[in-house]
């Protein structure tokens, strides 16, 4: 299992997120924007956009998968779909929101399948690395679950994919983002709590090269 989980966006370590790829120049990445689903259309294509620049200047080439057009639909198109690229970039947004897309689209069977096999790199910040972990509880304090049913007319998910045995706590301890002293709130609750879970301040990335972990 191959995966780059940054606090906020690239990360300080670009280099070890290409070197996770077996031949990175060039390499295709699928990027997942849904976390933004509740923005207006032009808001979010703005940050899918900003992702998309952001990957192309690592020598990526990056394209949206918006996996909207796989609700309700067999869920072997999107894990086909998904299959077809070395890398996926999950961006940052609502955690619940995403989580939400991932399960009406089948995209978390197909993703969790793919990792296991080691047959894609899954990359991404924020809400993108808040998905893998066993539950979304806690995350509500900063995410609203609640956009899912403005959004969707349903309720949200709050078992997250698994893939982690911890919570994913972003933007800790850095001042300079928004979102900051809540989750650093969120993640004292943890720790009181004795919720599994890891800490992450902006710049910082979480690496998983198989049995290696370690954050950079």
């Amino acid at each position: 299992m191959r995966l780059y989980l940054s606090s906020y966006r690239v990360g300080r370590h670009p280099d070890r997120l290409l070197g996770l790829l077996p031949a990175p120049a060039g390499a295709r990445a699928a990027v997942i924007g849904n976390a933004l689903d509740a923005h207006s259309e032009d808001d979010r294509r703005a940050g899918v956009l900003s992702e998309i620049a952001a990957l192309t200047a690592l020598g990526l080439r990056p394209t949206e998968i918006d996996l909207r057009r796989y609700f309700d639909r067999p869920a072997s198109e999107a894990a086909a779909e998904l299959a077809r690229f070395p890398l996926v970039w999950a961006r940052g947004g609502n955690a619940f929101l995403l989580r939400y897309a991932l399960a009406r689209s089948g995209a978390d069977a197909a993703l969790t399948d793919l990792l296991e096999r080691d047959a894609l790199v899954y990359a991404g910040y924020s809400a993108g690395g808040c998905v893998l972990a066993p539950s979304l509880r806690g995350l509500e304090a900063c995410d609203d679950p609640d956009a899912v049913a403005l959004v969707h007319g349903e309720l949200p998910v709050w078992e997250g994919l698994g893939v982690l045995d911890h919570a994913l706590v972003p933007h800790v301890d850095s001042p300079g983002h928004p979102e900051s002293e809540v989750l650093t709130a969120v993640a004292a609750r943890y720790r009181d709590e004795g919720v599994p879970h890891r800490p992450l301040r902006d710049g910082q990335v979480l690496v998983v090269d198989g049995p290696n972990s370690q954050v950079h």
